[in-house]
């Protein structure tokens, strides 16, 4: 099963995904900017999430 951590981070992405086209759509560049960086920061939390699963592996 997928660790909590790779879940979250892949919504959180997605999420930034939506963010950012909706800052896109509007013209409104903060809108835009928070989106790309929720998108960083599910990156970063997948990873962390990929690695606790792999030490959880036996």
């Amino acid at each position: 099963m997928a660790d909590h951590d790779r879940i979250e981070g892949a919504a959180k992405n997605m999420g930034g995904k939506a963010k950012e086209f909706a800052g896109k759509v509007t013209g409104d560049e903060k809108l835009k900017a928070e989106g790309r960086a929720d998108q960083v920061e599910g990156k970063v939390q997948n990873t962390v999430g990929g690695i606790k699963d792999t030490f959880k592996k036996d």
